[in-house]
């Protein structure tokens, strides 16, 4: 009996336990220590209601039905492929939408708080995300595309068009999710294959016309570009005759200026010429007026003597007569012959002179 006491006190604790835990499991009447990483945000539970919206941190409560549940501020990417849009001029095209999407922030704790309980699932699980941002991209798509032909979905700037269309449409329908949406782009535009070879057709017939406006251009330049090279080849040749007349013309006029200064120099050994003749000529006149004068004046007593021995014959013969006499000396010999006659000299020896000088001859 007592044994069947034990085990029924041991089974009824064990059922009292398992109750309880099962109260704390279902009634979570605290936690501890929770922590709120950096990128996260967290919402408070007390008795099923929203007791808080808190930002990083570490956090415990007691009471019943207490908890928190976190979710991640961190941008999640997303890509979204919609393989048939009708554009407006009917033509059906893929297209792809990314970007990035930012659930709420601490700045947004009432609107999480009025749209937590709708979009819970939204902001802690990233499979929901997605669904949602695929819906909306998708939705954001048809709109943008369908408003406008398909030249304006995928080319040129109309392209840009597009991206912020989706861009702006897609914000628009993530408000009301307390979203936003941010670095869209729209990567890839599919076409179908009737609409690819009718672009194949356009791009071909456009890069044609490109390339023979591109080959006339070209023709043009090169045809420029060699009038360009001929004309500076003339202009190269004009030069070097330009520069050889001018040369030319410098060595003329050195010539001439070499000539006319030969000539000045002529001028001026002419003009020095003419200067030292008459300067020498001068000189000769007056050294001959001056030797005239000297021959005057050297002949004075001569001329003087000569105008005496003309006027006076008996002194000229006296003259003549001591000329005479002081021209013989004591060692010469006279021979005196007749008029007429040439004198002959005989040596031999002992043969004395006839007359002996100093004596006066006789007459014969």
């Amino acid at each position: 009996m007592d044994r069947i006491a034990r085990v029924g006190i041991i089974a009824l604790v064990v059922i009292i336990l398992l109750g309880l835990l099962v109260a704390v499991m279902v009634v979570k009447p605290f936690y501890l220590f929770e922590t709120v990483e950096a990128d996260e945000i967290g919402v408070r539970y007390n008795g099923g209601q929203i007791k808080d919206v808190v930002g990083p941190g570490i956090y415990s409560d007691f009471g019943l039905y207490v908890s928190m549940k976190k979710f991640t501020t961190q941008s999640y990417q997303f890509t979204v492929e919609d393989a048939e849009v009708i554009t407006a001029d009917n033509q059906r095209l893929g297209v792809t939408v990314s970007g990035s999407v930012f659930r709420p922030g601490l700045i947004d704790v009432e609107k999480i708080r009025q749209l937590w309980t709708k979009y819970e699932k939204v902001y802690t699980n990233d499979d929901a995300l997605q669904a949602v941002i695929s819906n909306l991209a998708t939705q954001a798509m048809k709109v943008c595309v369908g408003d406008r032909p398909y030249q304006d979905s995928v080319i040129g700037s109309d392209r840009d068009s597009l991206r912020n269309c989706i861009d702006t449409e897609l914000n628009k329908l993530a408000v009301s999710y307390g979203l936003s949406i941010t670095n869209v782009t729209v990567p890839n535009v599919a076409l179908s294959p009737a609409v690819q070879e009718l672009l194949d057709a356009i791009t071909r017939s456009r890069l044609e016309t490109e390339k023979a406006v591109q080959d006339k251009q070209k023709a043009i330049t090169e045809g420029e570009a060699r009038r360009a090279e001929q004309e500076a080849q003339i202009r190269i040749e004009q030069s070097k005759l330009q520069e050889t007349t001018k040369q030319q013309t410098i060595l003329a006029q050195l010539e001439q200026e070499k000539l006319v200064a030969q000539q000045a120099v002529i001028e001026a050994q002419k003009n020095n010429d003419l200067l030292s003749a008459q300067r020498d000529l001068e000189i000769n006149k007056a050294q001959a007026a001056a030797a005239i004068e000297k021959a005057r004046a050297d002949l004075a007593r001569e001329l003087a003597l000569a105008e005496i021995y003309a006027k006076n014959s008996n002194y000229y013969q006296y003259q003549m007569a001591l000329v005479n006499a002081s021209a013989i000396k004591s060692t010469d010999k006279l021979i005196f012959v007749q008029e007429g006659t040439f004198p002959q000299l005989v040596f031999g020896n002992n043969l004395s002179p006839v007359v002996p000088v100093g004596t006066t001859p006789t007459p014969q």
